[in-house]
């Protein structure tokens, strides 16, 4: 069934959208001058260490404090900080040591931030969960070039932009028991006369599952095209459901006809395993 949409009803949207950019998951790993790769660590086997890099793509020097938060993921996608773990959750930071703790990088240089796993003897079958926050460190301005103030009978206020940026820490250990279902599909045509689709993840087992969204269009004469792509889709534990929606790339499809199928994969580049697939008939 499509309906149509006021743009009002897409402010939610736009909010949960920039906190996904602040913290992350997805497919964004670099913001302001700061590029990270890769863009989550997972310890799932024998290996003890990894190694993430960083780079400033930027033209000035700047240093970026690091240090480990815990994040909630809401039914919406959104994140929110935490300091307690919510029921099944369990957090990854004792089990973590990384070193170096801050880095200042100039111009197109480059820092590896080495992990280690500690005190895995102590895991119990599951998965762990904390996150690495990449803080800017705003540059201090020498004494005597502050901006002289001509009005004395005002007050200034200056605000310095601090940006921050964070990647989960995940350790797992025993064999995964996580599925996914896609459920409650449906298609909405904004005032924009752009189609914006949502469904819902329903996830089950031990671990979260992490992957990319195809949406294809099939017509009615069988001729399938690509509608719209959406890479570094997580489900966290404890989250048993998420509710996604975003807009299709390809505004030439017929919408009123045929069908459309949701495929979410894992993001696996040699082997990706489809996690589940399902369809909306549209028109109806």
């Amino acid at each position: 069934m499509i309906k149509i949409i006021n743009s009002k009803k897409l402010i939610p949207f736009f909010s949960w959208l920039m906190m996904a950019i602040l913290f992350l998951p997805s497919d964004l790993h670099a913001q302001g001058n700061l590029l990270i790769t890769p863009r989550r660590v997972v310890f799932d086997g024998s290996d003890r260490s990894f190694d993430l890099n960083l780079a400033n793509t930027g033209k000035d020097t700047s240093t970026y404090a690091i240090s480990i938060v815990q994040i909630r993921m809401n039914e919406d996608g959104s994140f929110e900080n935490i300091t307690e773990p919510d029921p099944d959750q369990r957090f990854a930071d004792r089990y973590i040591r990384y070193f170096p703790r801050s880095v200042t990088l100039g111009p197109s240089e480059t820092q590896v931030i080495k992990l280690q796993l500690i005190r895995s003897n102590e895991l119990q079958e599951g998965e762990y969960r904390s996150h690495m926050y990449f803080r800017s460190v705003p540059r201090k301005k020498p004494l005597g070039t502050e901006e002289e103030i001509r009005d004395t009978t005002t007050i200034s206020v200056r605000l310095t932009p601090v940006f921050g940026i964070t990647i989960p820490v995940i350790i797992r250990k025993g064999t995964s028991t996580a599925s996914v279902k896609l459920s409650d599909l449906n298609l909405e045509i904004n005032e924009n006369s752009e189609p914006v689709i949502s469904f819902v993840f329903n996830r089950t087992g031990n671990m979260s599952v992490y992957g990319n969204i195809l949406v294809e269009h099939i017509s009615p004469q069988g001729s399938v095209t690509r509608a719209g792509v959406l890479n570094g889709v997580a489900v966290y534990t404890p989250n048993n459901v998420r509710k996604l929606r975003f807009n299709l790339i390809n505004t030439g499809i017929d919408y009123t006809k045929g069908k459309l199928r949701v495929t979410y994969s894992s993001s696996s580049d040699v082997k990706p395993v489809r996690y589940d697939q399902a369809e909306l008939v549209l028109g109806l």
